[in-house]
């Protein structure tokens, strides 16, 4: 099984090794997952992780090539108690036409978490293709490849139909590349309308005007002159969404992170999942580890710093306007509550959106955010951006 996981990782291109490998090997035998709870994926990945990655930019390959090698055996996160997974194997997946996927009643917030109640007390077998139990492939709220227009999303490998208002799984998400070489300037020349220049420090350039000046003077005789080098006095706090719907836009959100850190000296970043709460994280890897509280995030930088938010906006307009509405934890305000202490401690704000769009008016979480961002929200597009920066250098 192990040779397989081996061969698995070098087609994913790790540069894992033979003693590597034994390395794991020996660890197994030596009893180092085996604790008085049992051995678990979750301490075989991070055993396996340890001894034979080494290098953190190699993380991502392996988690890919770990999840397509294990599919199905890693337990789901607990929000309350176990999923069997045979509940959840995929058999079939189902497809509704608009009239049918019309026809589908949806429940209320308090009326779906307390149906979830009831079905763990209920429910003693797999499901498929039912409307009311946990299950696969069919129009019940809860379970997965089924459909229906407000649902607990539960075992589904990636968003389909963009309607849950809970996921179930425990998700890593991916830090965007701040290094990606871009294949155009348009962004950068986009950005550049928000900069206010001062010169500062002691590292010198040279000043053309003044040395041209200066030698014609003397005669000929070159006379370089030197001034302190301009700095784009601008600050900007960067808040993105990341996972879920946001990784059909990566490249384009790492080609917008990459100009930003370029063109701004004092820039701060932190990621957030489709909506902010009270914490927000810098490190995707150690987003449940190594957490930051929104409040010290306003408390810590002063209102002159512009915000800007990056996300496409789509999500449950519960997960914006309810207590408990996150998909992945109870959060105690709702997110909008978050979003207005923002906007007010940071009054030169504006949203950025990958979405296209002419989208925009059909997702009413989209249309949720664009009243709390006071329509202060722009389409990642050259245009866009430039529409951002001019209301921000006002």
């Amino acid at each position: 099984m192990l040779i397989d996981f081996f061969y698995t990782l070098r087609a994913a291109k790790l540069k894992v090794t033979v003693p590597e490998y034994l390395t794991l090997l020996e660890a197994i035998k030596a009893g180092v997952i085996d604790d008085d709870a049992g051995p678990t994926v979750d301490k075989f990945y991070h055993l396996s992780r340890a001894t034979l990655v080494k290098d953190e930019a190699q993380y991502d390959k392996f988690d890919r090539a770990f999840a397509a090698y294990f599919k199905g055996v890693e337990l789901l996160a607990d929000f309350s108690q176990d999923i069997p997974l045979d509940w959840l194997r995929k058999k079939l997946e189902l497809e509704l036409s608009p009239e049918e996927k019309a026809a589908i009643e949806k429940m209320g917030w308090d009326e779906l978490m307390e149906t979830l109640k009831k079905r763990f007390e209920e429910q003693k077998e797999r499901h498929e293709g039912g409307n009311k139990m946990i299950g696969t492939g069919g129009t019940s709220p809860f379970g997965a490849y089924g459909y229906n227009p407000q649902g607990i999303r539960i075992g589904q490998d990636k968003s389909r139909n963009k309607s849950a208002v809970k996921v179930w799984d425990q998700r890593q998400f991916k830090d965007y590349d701040d290094t990606l070489e871009l294949g155009t300037r348009n962004i950068k020349v986009a950005l550049r309308r928000l900069r206010r220049f001062a010169r500062e420090g002691n590292e010198l350039e040279l000043d053309l005007d003044d040395t041209i000046h200066s030698t014609a003077a003397n005669a000929g005789m070159l006379d370089i002159k030197m001034i302190p080098e301009r700095h784009n006095k601008v600050k900007v706090l960067l808040l993105m969404d990341v996972g879920g719907t946001m990784d059909e836009h990566i490249h384009r959100v790492e080609e917008l992170f990459s100009a930003t850190k370029s063109e701004f000296k004092h820039l701060e970043f932190y990621y957030f999942h489709n909506c902010v709460y009270d914490f927000m994280w810098k490190n995707n890897r150690r987003r449940y580890s190594e957490k930051f509280s929104t409040w010290d995030v306003i408390r810590k930088y002063n209102k002159d710093y512009k915000l800007i938010f990056v996300g496409d906006a789509t999500m449950s307009p519960y997960e914006i306007l309810q207590p408990g509405g996150s998909v992945e934890y109870n959060n105690e305000e709702p997110g909008a509550e978050w979003l207005q202490r923002l906007t007010n401690a940071f009054p030169k704000f504006a949203w950025i959106n990958p979405e296209p769009q002419g989208v925009w008016s059909y997702r009413q979480s989209i249309s949720v955010i664009q009243q709390l961002m006071n329509n202060r929200m722009f389409p990642l597009t050259l245009q866009g951006l430039e529409g951002a920066m001019r209301l921000l250098s006002k």
